[in-house]
């Protein structure tokens, strides 16, 4: 049976600024992840060697990380789409208590163009990044403050740069089973039956 006239053809999901702004930022995140594991995993420091120059790309890599977030803000495409990712409504409510009964009915879990999910998981990492930003320049210039400060600062970092390796794996897991949510960051458009059985309470190029 055809899809309906409605379901038909595709929509425009990400501008090009968003896209950039969030293959940029995955590249560092990914080049901070890799090079603290080199750090941090005796097998893999042994393997790779060269600690200064793997110090420094982490340093560095951690350092750029905010930087495409926030040149992407002369962009009003990517505005718009942080300003639907900060608005938390009824039908996010909705999504997430069907995600705790494991209810996999479309009509259960209502989304705009972000679901519940995709929203806590944009502030959590948001959040994760500043204080990771923090922490880290404490440790990296040591005379900003004393030892205790840089002590409790090197604690912080290392449990969040854990937490940060786990959450991180789970959204790639979720973008590896989403064929289509990749395509449209990859290509800037979904197909229209995706977008209206995923996110049905988005209208673009409206709110939700």
């Amino acid at each position: 049976m055809p899809p309906p006239p409605e379901a038909a053809g595709r929509v425009r999901r990400f501008s090009g600024p968003v896209r950039w702004v969030h293959r940029t930022t995955a590249g560092l995140m990914l080049t901070c992840v890799v090079s603290a594991a080199c750090l941090y995993v005796p097998q893999l420091a042994e393997l790779v060697g060269r600690r200064h120059l793997v110090v420094t790309v982490h340093e560095w890599s951690g350092l750029l990380v905010p930087v495409p977030l926030l040149a992407g803000l002369a962009s009003r495409s990517l505005r718009a789409d942080l300003g639907r990712l900060n608005r938390f409504g009824p039908h996010d409510r909705q999504w997430l208590r069907a995600v705790r009964r494991r209810d996999h009915r479309p009509a259960s879990r209502p989304a705009g163009k972000f679901n519940a999910g995709q929203k806590l998981y944009a502030a959590w990492i948001a959040g994760a990044v500043l204080v990771m930003t923090g922490t880290g320049l404490l440790m990296w210039f040591t005379g900003l403050a004393p030892l205790m400060w840089r002590s409790g600062a090197t604690f912080v970092h290392d449990w969040l740069a854990l937490a940060i390796g786990i959450v991180l794996g789970g959204h790639i897991a979720r973008a590896l089973a989403d064929p289509e949510a990749r395509r449209g960051m990859r290509t800037g458009s979904v197909e229209r039956r995706w977008a209206l059985r995923e996110h049905p309470l988005w209208r673009e190029p409206g709110d939700g």
